[in-house]
Parts: C-alpha cells; sequence; structure tokens
C-alpha cells in the first residue's frame, strides 16, 4: 500500500498509458497442455497451472481475459496499453520456437486490430534463431504494426547481450522499436524457490544482471540509438551502481572498452515503475528524472490502480506526473496523440 498521502486537491488522472500489461494467448496454452516437456500446462482439481521445472504459477482464466482488462483499463483511468504475452518466450521451445511466435504475435495483433485505441502491441521472437527472429521482427513491425520487442532477462539461459544477438538489437534500433526487458524464469530460481521468492526477488535479481550484462557488453556503445526499457525500477542496479562505477574505473576490474562509467549508461535507458513503494519511485525520479520513467501496471498481476496511487502519493509537479503517466511513452512508442 502506498506509504505518503496523496493531495486530496488533485483529481485522478485519466489518459494514462500502461506500458506493461499481458494476457496469455488461449493457442499457446493449448500447445502446451499437448506438450511431455516443459514449459507444459496441467490441470489438477480445476486449476490449471503452467510448469517450468520447479516453478509453477496458476493460469486462471481472468488471464486470458481481455475484456476484463479492458474493464480494469476504465476503472483505473487508463486510455490505452502496450500488450503483450508472458513467459515463457519462444525460445523456451526449441525447433517449435518461430510456430509459437506466430501464435503468441498473431494474438496480441488480433487484439490490437480489435481494439485499436485501446491496445497497441509488443512482439516476442524466436531467440534460439538469429535468422528467424529477424524474419519474424520485420513482418510484426511492418505488417502487424507492432510498435515494441520483448526481451526476456534471460532467454531459455542465455542472455540477451551475447554477440549473436546483436544483429536482431541493430534490426530493432533501425526500426525504432524499443526493446522491453521481461523477467523470465529466474536464472537464480533454485535458491530463490524456498518461501515461494522466484517472483519477488529471483525475476527482480534478473533484471539487475540483465541489464548490467546489456551495460557492461558496451552493447550501448555500439548500437547507441537502442530504446531500451527496464522494468521495475531497473530491478536493484540503481542501488548499487556507484559499486559497479568504483570496481571498473577504480580497481579495473570489468571491461576496459566501456567509453563511460557504467551509472552513465542508466541515462540512455527508460524504466517502469512497477514497483509498489513510493519510496523507491522517488528514488528513481530523483535517479533518471522524470523523462526516463514509464506508467505501468504488470496487469493482471498488479491492479492498476496500485501503481497510480503510489505515485501520486509523492505529489509531483503536474507536467512531471503527465510525463510518466502517458507523454513519455507517446513520444518512445510513436503513438498518436
Amino acid at each position: 500500500m502506498p506509504d505518503a498521502q496523496r493531495d486530496p486537491s488533485r483529481h485522478l488522472p485519466t489518459g494514462l498509458i500502461d506500458c506493461q500489461s499481458h494476457l496469455f494467448s488461449p493457442a499457446m496454452i493449448a500447445a502446451m497442455e499437448k506438450r511431455t516437456v516443459d514449459p507444459t500446462v496441467y490441470t489438477r482439481e480445476g486449476v490449471r497451472y503452467l510448469r517450468m521445472g520447479d516453478w509453477l504459477r496458476k493460469v486462471p482464466p481472468l488471464y486470458l481475459d481481455v475484456d476484463a482488462k479492458l474493464r480494469t483499463m476504465d476503472e483505473g483511468g487508463i486510455a490505452m496499453t502496450a500488450l503483450s504475452i508472458n513467459d515463457p518466450g519462444p525460445e523456451w521451445f526449441g525447433d517449435e520456437g518461430l510456430a509459437m511466435a506466430h501464435l503468441a504475435n498473431n494474438f496480441v495483433a488480433d487484439i490490437v486490430h480489435r481494439y485499436p485505441t485501446r491496445f497497441f502491441g509488443i512482439c516476442v521472437l524466436p531467440w534460439q534463431d538469429v535468422k528467424a527472429s529477424l524474419h519474424e521482427l520485420n513482418r510484426c513491425s511492418q505488417d502487424l504494426g507492432m510498435k515494441g520487442l520483448l526481451l526476456y532477462t534471460n532467454l531459455a539461459g542465455r542472455f540477451g547481450d551475447e554477440p549473436e544477438f546483436r544483429p536482431i538489437f541493430s534490426r530493432a534500433a533501425e526500426l525504432g522499436m524499443p526493446v522491453l526487458l521481461h523477467p523470465a524464469k529466474a536464472m537464480t530460481t533454485d535458491v530463490v524457490k524456498d518461501f515461494e521468492m522466484t517472483s519477488s526477488l529471483g525475476n527482480m535479481f534478473d533484471n539487475t544482471i540483465a541489464l548490467t550484462r546489456i551495460i557492461m557488453s558496451g552493447m550501448l556503445d555500439q548500437i547507441p540509438n537502442l530504446k531500451l526499457v527496464c522494468p521495475h525500477l531497473g530491478g536493484t542496479l540503481p542501488y548499487f551502481i556507484g559499486r559497479i562505477d568504483h570496481q571498473v574505473s577504480v580497481l579495473k576490474r570489468g571491461p576496459k572498452y566501456l567509453t563511460k562509467l557504467p551509472s552513465e549508461y542508466l541515462q540512455q535507458i527508460w524504466y517502469d515503475i512497477v514497483s509498489p513503494q513510493p519510496l523507491a519511485m522517488k528514488f528513481a525520479y530523483d535517479f533518471f528524472g522524470p523523462e526516463k520513467l514509464l506508467y505501468s501496471s504488470d496487469h493482471p498481476w498488479v491492479e492498476p490502480q496500485l501503481i497510480r496511487d503510489c505515485l501520486l502519493t509523492l505529489n509531483l509537479p503536474a507536467e512531471h506526473e503527465a510525463l510518466i503517466f502517458h507523454k513519455n511513452a507517446q513520444l518512445l512508442f510513436g503513438l498518436s496523440k
């Protein structure tokens, strides 16, 4: 819950743009129900579960319900939503990756086609096949009108900064498509599965590791016009980036090819504010400035009003709230006003 008080004289905002929101594709769920190796979906005692090794997640009907999402958007003052599937992404399906990408992207594109003023699409790719990924990225941009690309924080155990994947990022930059990081099955699952900490802790460290690797790989120098979005206020990285700066610049531990301090690269990145803690939002606001923050909900796992109200308790200047709630997203994704 918000730990500060919103100015009661301020009206609740409308016209919000939600930059992280998900639905499961029914076709992908049906395909996983037929699989004998993970990722699989099964039903037990009337409850549907998605299984990826030791990580089990419930998939209730709400998570596939576009009408329910629209009602939630209306209740939260959300005008438009960036829509994507949730993990597992196509990279988990081996030779079936391209077929699963088609299922996912066609599903999202169909919803956008049905509700063009309410949704814009974020695509997924079969990263295990770079050639197929480039073809699918072009299809999603040019034929389906997708506005962004989802990059899972690990790609079935690999990381997006690996040189093999660099052509995909270069093409996304050429197309002007933002790349949105999003947690997948955490690389740290084995050490956080106790006490059900995979989503609460494991995913946040996956965000941190993926973003730090991208910075340290030199990708942001090689592709300076890449539009990168990190979720959840940057994971934990903003809180100890000073230590990384010190390691690189003073102790000379780390890459020698970076052209500036690791902390300076953080200013090239956008951050969504899905972290229901006003003090964390205030830290990000002070650290990055309002021009780099994006309102997002992570619905259906988080109710949009919670994130909205946490930000409102900061009582920011109205023009800064407008940047975070919708203007930054309009500019980043090329949306009509």
